[in-house]
């Protein structure tokens, strides 16, 4: 039976990493970062305190993401995280270590989900299964995938954006790019840089798009005052910055999201399709809370657009329902061992 103690799902995120545990539903919500001493490589903080040293550490300490979009980019470092994670979870008296859904963005490669599925082994997990982001998302928003008919997702994550055209609980038509918010924050502190001349870090770039974020007009123009270093003096520098300047910053990246989703439903069948324009679009992930974000994709696209009720979780709640219909959802998983 799929019902031991500790079953746990995991939406392993380049942003954010969200624990599940069936019976307790989401009990972790961290940063996806590790900070370590640079000399022993010894893991001294993990998630919102590893985040809090980002960009003011001195040189014995390394705030570092181990994920970069989508994927494993420091396997030492995911490996210590999920550890991390798990034992938090679970507490560090486990009689059985538990079994694992971890969420990974469509159409990685083989050896990315290898990765995936040794560092969680390591981390102490007996059975690890994968599922695609979009099809996790789905599920999480509560559409029924099930059905003869087309749905389609835009999941905009930290690190990539993953569409897919679900039908019959299997995934049709997907695409993944290496575009969200992380790729947001670049834009801004490239706009930041060319317009202002002036220098700032993640965090505050980060800051800027959650509290003024806009990739459509806004009525009602606003501003935060932000901190950084001159380029031409290298002293310390305060600018107001407008939303109207984060539109315009956010606007490269944004149009390419919007052109791989026209790109999946130009290769999307007629009939699908036709569900889709009935329907609409639901959009899932961090990146879905920019402003105007729906109206903008639903202008470029000529169909509706809808954000889901809860879209920074839609993933992680898709994968806590996988544990509770196991028969339903297992032509879902995409590896892992047998779903019993």
């Amino acid at each position: 039976m799929f019902g031991l103690p500790m079953d746990i799902g995991i939406d392993l995120g380049t942003a954010n990493t969200r624990v599940y545990i069936k019976g307790k539903g989401v009990v972790i919500r961290e940063p996806s970062v590790v900070a370590l001493d640079a000399e022993t490589r010894k893991v001294l903080a993990v998630g919102r305190g590893a985040r809090m040293m980002i960009g003011r550490t001195p040189g014995s300490i390394l705030a570092t993401r181990p994920m970069k979009d989508g994927v494993i980019a420091d396997y030492e470092m995911t490996e210590a995280m999920l550890r991390h994670f798990i034992t938090l979870a679970c507490g560090r008296k486990v009689l059985v270590r538990p079994r694992v859904i971890i969420c990974i963005p469509s159409r990685v490669t083989g050896v990315h989900k290898r990765a995936v599925l040794e560092a969680s082994s390591q981390a102490g997990a007996r059975q690890t299964f994968l599922v695609e982001e979009p099809m996790a998302a789905a599920i999480g928003a509560g559409l029924n995938i099930c059905e003869p008919s087309g749905h389609m997702v835009v999941d905009v994550g930290g690190g990539t954006t993953d569409i897919a055209v679900i039908s019959l609980g299997g995934i049709v038509v997907s695409d993944s790019c290496a575009v969200g918010g992380d790729k947001f924050d670049e834009a801004i502190i490239r706009y930041v840089k060319r317009e202002h001349n002036l220098m700032i870090g993640e965090r505050t770039a980060e800051d800027i798009k959650i509290q003024i974020g806009s990739v459509y007009p806004q009525a009602q123009t606003e501003t935060r005052e932000i901190r950084g270093r001159d380029f031409v003096t290298g002293l310390p520098k305060i600018i107001d910055f407008s939303s109207e300047e984060a539109c315009l910053a956010l606007s490269e990246p944004v149009a390419e999201i919007i052109s791989r989703v026209k790109g999946v439903l130009e290769r999307t069948p007629p009939e699908l399709a036709a569900d889709i324009v009935d329907r609409g679009v639901i959009c899932t992930g961090g990146g879905a809370l920019l402003g105007g974000f729906p109206m903008l994709m639903s202008e470029e696209l000529g169909i509706p657009v809808h954000i889901a009720e809860d879209p920074m979780s839609c993933v992680i709640i898709g994968a806590s329902k996988v544990f509770e219909s196991p028969a339903m959802f297992k032509n879902s998983l995409v590896a892992g061992a047998k779903f019993v």
